[in-house]
């Protein structure tokens, strides 16, 4: 039974055949086999007879078995009939449309069917329901029951079809747009296909392992049939998922999709040309769109194409071979001698699919396909019998086979046989002999290609005795070992070997230990140092060989186990230690051949040096480091190989003193009094080390040393010496053992001291500004004088170097007129800088003033006198220097360089100047030797006019704070130069005083009386200047309620009564106190008093229980106006317990009341502390959050 899944054209038959194998006889009565045939995807269901159902997925075979040999029935849906077609000798069951044209040339009318009742599942309740079943299964299947049912998805409609009314005429409408609905539901598949089955992905129809057929178009499951394409529109899978037997539902789909375009597209029929054997070109024409009546044509980019071909008939399976924008392709892959149809549809993104016509064609007949490899029926020493198959026969018959050999000689092919035959037997062959030969098919158009080669060998005779095994490589539990084939055996023979093997002493014989064709074998888990016997057979086709030479091989010793742990043997030397050790406790298998002595000097690490190799087992270690640590170890050498290494010993040489040290040098440069010497330690320490140093000193060799220096240190400096005299050094180490020899001596000069120091310099004035200074080169001190430095300055003890050089004069530049300067000079050698000289002292001629530094605009807070500052421009600078001579005006330039000359002051107002207005103002000094040099300019603008006062407010009322308002208050963003403010508040003197001056637009007045009235008055002034004030606002502060109390005292009188008594308060501003006394026996607090009494008394309470009280006062206001109680916060808590009145003195402990109080108190204060670390956790984190994500 083929499923509905559509198959690749060059795979599975044009249209649904379900060929019936050769006829099986069982008994007496004719059984008939049943090849059911699940395509890729689909799904074969059967039912068995105890009412279980098994599904089986494709691709798979099923074989059915017929008990009567009669041809099973075949249920098709209305418009649909069954034909049985015989070809080739095979019959096959044949679904065909009621309509599709039937060719009696290609099939052949066969005898029409036995009648055989209806066989149907009741899976639909347009079907009719079978009868029991009728087929049982065939033997050796498995658990394959008789009654089958093939479920497939809904079949596909094409143009040509017309539609067929039974009972769903509803859903048969419109071909256009079920044809659109189907490749939309291609596309929404595609994805789902990705890992599909066989090669057509693009059109076959999601798999299923549930397909219920809800329509009379499925096919009738009767196991040879295939589902065909019915008259109604393909079915879309969602539709499937719902309510069966509802076909409306797509109808009112589809007719939403259809009104959503009026534009209808019309496709030509597409033309084949130059047919091929497997391969035709396909055109067609650009598609035109009609409108209200109206023909439009478009350009080819508009559309995509899509080209689908169909080789099983009008109505078969179309697969899509070309999606794109050309307008003529060539469709490749084809069969030859096969019919095929194809259409053209085109799809645009604003206008409905169109479909075109079918256009059918035949390709052309082309020779044979490649035939497979023939095969070997029988051969015989001289003969081999082949058989082969057809091959595809591609549209003409097939006249006669080619077969060719190489004759056994791996040469060129030959022809052997040529005819119409499908088997030959080759004759007077060779024996053992290997044939290599190809097959090949010919038709009345050509000759096929040649199938592969395939190789067959003759039958031969038992091989000879083969040479014995040879030992490749041999190891402690294994051996290696090779043979030859025996001789006179062909290369080509394929032969296999038994190799057997016995070991010494075992007492079991021969035992086969490898059977395979290799010529090589490694036996393993062998013991070690054993002897062990082989032979060898050899295998072919034919027979077994006599056994090989027995020869014997044995396998290698075993390595042996780490010799003891090395031990010292006498006393322990400088430079000597005797070294013994004893042989390991395993030797392997096999005898100690020679002992290995290594020796390490480092602690750690793995360089180890070998003193010693021989068979005795005790070395002397000499030529030692004294003092020196080393780690010894042993291993040993024998047949089997190299033992481990054993346990490390560790040994210490004794110590010697030290050697002698290298003489000392100098470190860093020598100084004049002064020789610092640096020393490193000896090249042989002795074994211990360097504990100290001793320096040895003398001014010759014939003088007596003395010791300047004994310690740990490697370097010293000798102090106290002369400059330039040459000094001898000795120096010696010791360690714990003694002192060393001393080192070769060290002669070492000291450096030539700095010069002397300089004379007075001689100072001369070339001008106001400039002087020549000159001095005399004093005495070198042995070192040649390398430079001069000059000091100079205003000051002896602020004098700085202007001159460094060899020259002995230098002239100074840009003084200052009228100015005392000293001077010294300082001479330098290579020993260093000898001492300044005395100092020389002159005095510069006068001269014009200089410029005027400090020259800047004066702010109006900075002015005496109120000036218009939109006229009006105060400057301010500082006089300069004279020079010598008193300054007696300045000049002023502003402006158009006017020139304005005022007296010696150092203040001038700029008046009659334009408002907001920039200028630029400079001066100048004026004395009696002429006019200064201009000072840098400013710039200053004079300002507009000042602004008017705002209106002000007050928006929150307090007991001792007003907050006040003003103005409308903009961006400062939006604001260049914003306006300020300058709010003033009328004191108890009557005067007003400023209590804010700033740019905000609210202030907030703290500090105040309750209950009082006060006047305030704003003005408001930018870089214009000052407004006037505003005229003056009366605000009134609310009155203040009563301070905290302390806590309560409770004394108690009797058993269950307390007395409580608080501080009072004096009356506030004529206003009565009122007080509230509150008592807790838990959490909640209740009042138990409130009145004008400092105390009260508390009854009836309950013995040994903890009781807690506050108390609080109240306001009592006599203005009628107000509320008529104001009251304060609470007074902290206080806590007592209600005892027995024996166990209670008369009186309250005032230790324990005060204890209690302080614990309630800090109790509070924790608590308000830890509040107040909360709240400035969360503030500083909403600061962050601003700052990073608002202002920024």
């Amino acid at each position: 039974m083929m499923a509905d899944q559509p198959p690749p054209l060059e795979a599975t038959p044009i249209l649904n055949e379900v060929p019936l194998l050769p006829h099986m006889v069982n008994g007496d009565s004719i059984q008939q086999v049943i090849l059911v045939q699940v395509n890729p995807g689909e799904t074969f269901t059967i039912t068995t007879e105890d009412g279980h159902i098994q599904c089986i997925q494709g691709p798979a075979h099923v074989p059915m078995m017929s008990p009567n040999g009669s041809m099973p029935p075949i249920f098709v849906p209305p418009g649909y009939v069954s034909q049985v077609v015989e070809e080739n000798g095979v019959r096959k069951v044949v679904v065909l449309p009621h309509s599709a044209e039937f060719h009696p040339s290609m099939h052949p009318p066969p005898p029409p069917p036995p009648h055989v009742p209806h066989y149907m599942h009741h899976h639909h309740a347009l079907l009719p329901h079978p009868p029991h079943p009728v087929y049982p299964p065939v033997p050796g299947t498995g658990e394959l029951p008789p009654q089958f049912i093939h479920q497939h998805p809904p079949p596909h409609v094409f143009q040509e079809q017309e539609p067929r009314s039974h009972g769903r005429t509803n859903f048969i409408q419109r071909d256009e747009r079920s044809l659109k609905m189907q490749e939309h539901l291609k596309k929404r598949l595609k994805d789902r296909q990705a890992s599909g089955h066989t090669n057509n992905k693009l059109n076959s129809p999601p798999s299923s392992p549930h397909k219920v057929v809800n329509s009379p178009n499925a096919t009738i499951p009767n196991g040879n049939g295939k589902g065909q394409q019915g008259a109604g529109g393909p079915l879309k899978q969602k539709q499937i998922g719902k309510t069966k037997g509802s076909p409306d539902a797509e109808m009112g789909e589809s007719d939403t999709e259809s009104k959503k375009c009026d534009i209808h597209l019309s496709i030509g029929k597409p033309v084949v040309s130059d047919i091929q054997a497997r391969s035709a070109v396909l055109s067609w024409n650009l598609p035109v769109s009609s409108q209200n009546g109206e023909s439009h044509s478009h350009s080819p980019a508009a559309f995509t194409f899509e080209v689908a071909i169909s080789n099983s008939g009008k109505n078969g399976k179309f697969k899509s071979v070309y999606v794109g924008e050309e307008l003529t392709i060539t469709l490749p892959d084809l069969r030859p001698a096969t019919d095929y149809h194809a259409r053209v549809s085109a799809t645009s993104s604003s206008i409905k699919e169109s479909i075109s016509e079918l256009v059918s064609f035949t390709t052309e007949s082309c020779e044979p396909d490649c035939p497979a490899a023939p095969k070997l029926i029988n051969r015989t020493k001289n003969s081999l019998s082949l058989q082969w198959k057809s091959s595809n026969d591609n549209g003409s018959k097939i006249t006669n086979f080619l077969l060719e050999w190489d004759e056994g000689k791996n040469g060129p092919f030959k022809e052997c046989y040529y005819g119409h035959l499908k088997q030959y037997k080759l004759t007077k062959l060779s024996p053992s002999t290997k044939y290599s030969l190809r097959l090949a098919a010919k038709n009345d158009i050509g000759m096929s290609g040649f199938s592969e080669t395939v190789t067959y060998y003759t039958a031969g005779i038992v091989p000879p005795a083969p040479s014995p095994p040879v030992l490749v490589e041999a190891g402690v539990t294994w051996l290696s070992v090779k043979w030859s084939p025996p001789n006179g055996v062909s290369s080509d023979d394929s032969l296999t070997y038994t190799l057997d093997m016995e070991e010494e002493g075992s007492g079991y014989g021969f035992q086969p230990q490898y059977n395979g064709d290799e010529l090589s074998c490694t036996l393993r888990n062998l013991r070690r140092s054993t002897s062990y016997k082989f032979r060898l057979f050899a295998y072919n086709s034919e027979g077994k060989s006599s056994p090989s030479e027995v020869v014997e091989h044995s396998t290698n010793p075993d390595k042996p186990g780490p010799p003891s742990k090395p031990a010292v043997k006498g006393k322990i030397h400088s430079h000597s230690v005797k070294v013994t050790w004893e042989p390991p406790k395993d030797n392997g298998g096999s005898d100690i051949t020679k002992y290995f002595l290594e020796i390490s000097d480092t602690s750690v690490g793995s360089k180890w040096d070998t003193l010693y190799s021989g068979l005795q087992r005790e070395h002397v270690c000499d030529h030692l480091k004294p003092g020196t640590l080393y780690r010894m170890r042993v291993y040993c050498v024998s047949k089997g190989g190299e033992s481990q290494a054993s346990d490390v010993m560790t040994v210490t040489t004794s110590a010697v003193p030290p050697g002698p040290c290298h003489a000392p040098c100098l470190a860093g440069k020598a100084k004049p009094k002064e020789i610092t010497l640096q020393w490193g330690p000896p090249s042989v320490d002795g074994g211990s080390d360097i504990t100290e140093y001793i320096v040895e000193m003398a001014n010759s060799d014939q003088e007596e040393r003395r010791q300047v220096y004994q310690g740990p240190a490697s370097e010293y400096a000798v102090t106290n010496l002369l400059p330039g005299r040459a000094y001898c050094f000795w120096i010696r180490a010791a360690n714990r053992v003694g002192f060393g020899p001393h080192s070769d001596k060290a002669e070492i000069s000291t450096a030539p001291g700095p010069p002397d120091q300089c004379c007075k310099p001689l100072i001369t004035c070339k001008s106001a500004t400039c002087a020549v200074v000159s001095w005399e080169s004093p005495a070198c001190n042995g070192a040649e004088i390398s430079e001069y430095r000059l000091d100079w300055g205003q000051a002896e003890g602020a004098m700085h170097i202007v001159y460094t050089g060899p020259g002995q004069s230098y002239e100074v530049k840009g003084l200052t007129p009228a100015t005392t300067y000293y001077c010294r000079v300082q001479a330098v050698n290579v020993a260093g800088v000898g001492l300044f000289g005395e100092t020389g002292v002159v005095t510069t001629p006068a001269s014009v003033p200089a410029a005027v530094a400090d020259l800047h605009l004066l702010e109006e807070d900075q002015m005496e006198i109120s000036l218009p500052l939109s006229t009006c421009l105060a400057i301010q600078w500082e006089e300069p220097c004279c020079h010598g001579s008193e300054i007696t005006g300045y000049n002023i330039e502003y402006g158009e360089k006017q020139l304005l000359t005022v007296g010696r002051s150092t203040s001038h107002v700029l008046e009659n100047l334009l408002p907001d207005t920039l200028y630029r103002i400079r001066i100048q000094a004026i004395n009696s030797f002429g006019v200064g040099p201009f000072s840098h300019s400013i710039k200053a603008k004079t300002k507009p006019l000042p602004p008017d006062p705002p209106h002000l407010e007050c928006v929150v009322f307090s007991y001792q704070s007003l907050k006040l308002k003003w103005g409308e208050g903009p961006s400062r963003a939006l604001i260049t130069n914003p306006t300020q403010f300058n709010l003033q508040m009328e004191d108890r003197f009557g005067r007003f005083v400023t209590v804010y001056n700033g740019p905000c637009h609210t202030y907030k007045v703290q500090r105040l009386s309750e209950s009082t009235t006060y006047y305030f008055k704003i003005q408001a002034y930018n870089d214009a200047g000052e407004g006037g004030f505003s005229e003056v606002y009366a605000f009134t502060t609310t009155k203040s309620p009563p301070a905290s109390l302390k806590a309560p005292k409770a004394n108690q009188l009797e058993e269950n009564t307390y007395e409580v008594t608080w501080e009072p308060l004096p009356p506030m501003k004529g206003d009565s106190i009122v007080y509230i006394l509150q008592l807790a026996a838990g959490r909640e607090f209740d009042q138990v008093y409130k009145g004008p009494d400092t105390s009260f008394r508390l009854t009836s309470l309950q013995t040994n229980c903890e009781y807690r009280i506050r108390v609080c006062a109240g306001r009592q206001s006599q203005d009628s106006a107000g509320s008529p109680e104001l009251y304060g916060p609470y007074s902290p808590s206080t806590v007592f317990s209600s005892q027995k009145q024996e166990l209670v003195p008369p009186c309250a402990d005032p230790t324990t009341e005060l204890a209690e109080t302080r614990k309630t108190l800090r109790e509070e204060r924790f608590i308000a502390i830890v509040l107040l670390c909360g709240f400035a956790v969360v503030a500083i984190l909403f600061a962050v959050v601003i700052q990073y994500f608002v202002i920024k």
